[in-house]
């Protein structure tokens, strides 16, 4: 089983902010694919099903406990592949790319899934470029202008899952990474 999470924060206030980029994207995946919901209070997110061995997941503990859900989730179903799409600062809006393990990178979402589950999963980096005030630019909203940058991106990304869950992250980078 493989479980796919999207990263970002719960709530109107947050919907289309630059730290809610995983969100979006699983929201994009939503729309087009025939899932099944799964309901189980003990996850703390929504997960969804897709065929028989893909699951999909939005934690809805806020960024910075995502790995309570994401180790509840994939425990439960015993998930021995892990994919995170997160947004990431260090890379400019435009650039996507993709990594297996290593450090969260200041990332609070990824600190806490290392913590649970150790770092030793692939990732789907979607950068959203950086400001002096991080925190207050990660909680902000795309511009109209960014948004039409960003959804292009996003499809770009769902070719780019499907792609790495029949193949390899260093063939998939190789292939699927974009630079700004």
């Amino acid at each position: 089983m493989t479980l796919v999470v999207g990263l970002g924060n719960i709530g109107k206030e947050y919907e289309l902010t630059r730290h809610n980029v995983g969100f979006m994207f699983l929201d994009l995946l939503l729309k087009e694919l025939d899932t099944v919901k799964i309901t189980n209070k003990k996850f703390k997110g929504e997960l969804y099903k897709y065929g028989s061995s893909l699951l999909l997941l939005k934690p809805h503990t806020f960024m910075n406990l995502s790995g309570e859900s994401v180790s509840a989730v994939k425990n439960f179903y015993s998930c021995t592949r892990l994919i995170v799409i997160h947004d990431d600062i260090d890379l400019k809006l435009g650039t996507v790319r993709f990594k297996k393990g290593g450090s969260a990178g200041g990332h609070n979402g990824l600190k806490s899934i290392d913590s649970y589950c150790s770092n030793d999963y692939e990732r789907i980096r979607i950068g959203i470029g950086k400001d002096e005030k991080v925190k207050d630019f990660v909680l902000s909203k795309f511009t109209q202008t960014e948004l039409e940058l960003l959804n292009p991106i996003l499809l770009h990304c769902k070719k780019a899952l499907f792609a790495l869950l029949q193949g390899d992250i260093n063939e998939i980078s190789s292939k699927f990474s974009l630079r700004a």
